[in-house]
């Protein structure tokens, strides 16, 4: 089912995105990973949902030592993957559907199996010797500072050929490059070139506050404790999170080469860039330097909703946070990702509280004032796999396990057909399991059933895209009680009100005397009562009105 395509220079403003993982989403060669003939034929199932782009996960060349955010071409697809035929395929038969199409840009980092690396690293003369984060350790051969990596140990790895060391934010594997050089910038917008003149959509830009390093390699200084910290960059088992990373990513060059960045993208047009952020406490500060002036980035998007709260005062904040610094940028919010674990595992108190969670996240989640981005599964409420040691191919679990369980128990593949072996995904063996609980909620199993979590996905992006207001209309929070989350969106004189019940108790909440609903607008699967401007909820549940 084809949808209206959104148009114009503005389209990313208020978009719905649906993230495509391409090794989990469809196998259609048997060997048990996914691939872009997949993406395509799976394409019908997301515009169905009522969405406006889809954004793909990486699938260029690369070893896949951290799937696939390891490149060691921009500008091919990995065979695992397919061809640039079948890209290109995949491109056409989306924009058919009326779906824009955003990839995965992962610059601040190569493959220490990209051509460019390996030249760096053979000599320190070579043409490309200061493509890359190299220093001479100190005198006594240990690293240059402090740093840390996110998967664990020092952020520098020793070159017995250069005799020095060399950076890696990531994995020892995922040499980071030197944006402080000219020719380095050059080199990466010459690989978004590649994919503009392609016809892609835009750019979701991986770890985009990571390109710049500090010049003088500075000591990163602890981080002060503090207990009402949002958006922490990694789990408590890791002591990445022990430094206030100011000299390691998010330096002032950033903001010059974004801008460069978004003169490219708009001498072709119709283009988006969304930023992944990741600056701990200083995330959304970092946002509004990344997304204001309208000359950088059109929007990012945090890890502020992307942790275990689910709470009004929680969502309250970081929303109200974000509208407060950031003047005049843009978001995009999202409850799950392909780094997360799935949003109804860590919500919900219980299974029987999954599908309840599932509807009601994705109801506030299309309320908010921002784009949103929707990751794949999650239209059908699955949780979390939860996998054995043997069964990880995260990189990141298998460092930190057992106290971390890495990132896989939300990579496991789609599930399409309950009744098929592995669930539809493929004939074959699949590269991570698929387990029952996830089975029975395939998606022929939700498709058509009034009720499941499928319909109420698809109903709600509608009413979504029914009312201006919810696509960019102005949000403002009302002052009701702090376990309760009250708001309302307007625009061209439509004003609604919303209200959150968050909590598993019944609340009945008594609307400010100036806050006067002519008409209540039933929002798909909850029916709560309202009487002379009371409003009855029930626990995780929500009410819609039109105010006067």
């Amino acid at each position: 089912m084809a949808t209206a395509p959104r148009s114009g220079k503005d389209w990313w403003r208020g978009a719905v995105i649906y993230q495509v993982y391409p090794r989990s989403f469809q196998d259609t060669n048997g060997d048990g990973i996914g691939d872009l003939r997949g993406v395509t034929r799976r394409l019908p199932h997301i515009a169905s949902l009522g969405v406006d782009a889809i954004w793909l996960s990486p699938f260029f060349t690369s070893p896949q030592a951290d799937m696939g955010y390891d490149v060691s071409d921009y500008c091919d697809v990995d065979p695992m993957f397919g061809t640039l035929a079948d890209f290109d395929e995949m491109l056409a038969e989306a924009h058919r559907l009326g779906l824009k199409v955003i990839i995965d840009q992962v610059i601040s980092h190569t493959s220490d199996q990209h051509p460019w690396f390996i030249e760096s690293r053979s000599s320190r003369t070579n043409a490309r010797a200061d493509w890359y984060v190299w220093a001479d350790p100190k005198p006594d051969g240990t690293a240059p500072n402090n740093w840390l990596s996110i998967f664990g140990g020092p952020a520098w790895e020793w070159d017995g050929v250069r005799r020095q060391y060399y950076m890696h934010n990531f994995l020892s594997s995922q040499p980071d490059l030197n944006f402080h050089n000219p020719e380095v910038q050059e080199a990466v917008l010459s690989t978004v070139r590649f994919w503009l003149d392609r016809g892609v959509d835009g750019f979701r830009l991986d770890t985009a506050n990571f390109y710049f390093h500090d010049r003088h390699l500075r000591d990163n200084p602890p981080r002060v404790p503090d207990p009402d910290a949002i958006g922490l960059d990694a789990p408590d088992v890791n002591p990445y999170g022990m430094q206030d990373h100011l000299y390691d990513k998010s330096q002032p060059e950033n903001i010059g080469f974004l801008r460069r960045l978004r003169a490219l993208l708009d001498a072709y047009g119709d283009r988006a860039t969304v930023g992944e952020v990741g600056d701990g406490p200083r995330s959304l500060k970092t946002v509004a330097a990344y997304t204001g002036g309208n000359d950088k980035l059109n929007m990012c998007y945090t890890f502020d909703l992307l942790g275990p709260d689910f709470t009004a005062s929680h969502i309250r904040r970081c929303v109200a946070d974000f509208q407060a610094i950031v003047a005049d940028g843009w978001v995009c919010w999202a409850f799950s990702n392909h780094d997360v674990m799935r949003h109804v595992s860590r919500f919900a108190l219980g299974e029987a509280d999954r599908e309840r969670v599932a509807k009601l996240a994705i109801a506030l989640l299309a309320s908010l004032r921002g784009s949103i981005c929707l990751y794949q599964g999650e239209e059908l409420g699955l949780p979390e796999a939860e996998l054995t040691f043997e069964e990880l191919r995260d990189p990141y679990g298998i460092r930190f396990w057992p106290a971390f369980k890495g990132r896989d128990g939300c990579r496991t593949p789609m599930v399409w057909e309950r009744d098929r072996p592995n669930a539809g995904f493929s004939a074959a063996n699949p590269w991570l399991p698929v387990h029952d609980d996830q089975r029975l909620l395939a998606v022929d199993a939700q498709d058509g059933v009034a009720g499941s979590v499928l319909d109420h996905y698809r109903r709600t992006l509608a009413f979504r895209r029914m009312h201006a207001p919810l696509l960019d209309g102005d949000l403002a929070f009302l002052t009701i009680r702090q376990d309760v989350l009250a708001f309302t969106r307007e625009k061209d004189g439509e004003r609604l009100l919303f209200v959150f019940n968050l909590t598993r108790e019944r609340e009945r909440v008594r609307l400010p005397a100036d806050t006067r609903v002519i008409e209540p607008l039933p929002m798909p699967g909850f029916a709560p009562a309202f009487i002379d401007e009371v409003v009855v909820l029930k626990g995780l549940d929500v009410f819609c009105g039109r105010l006067r």
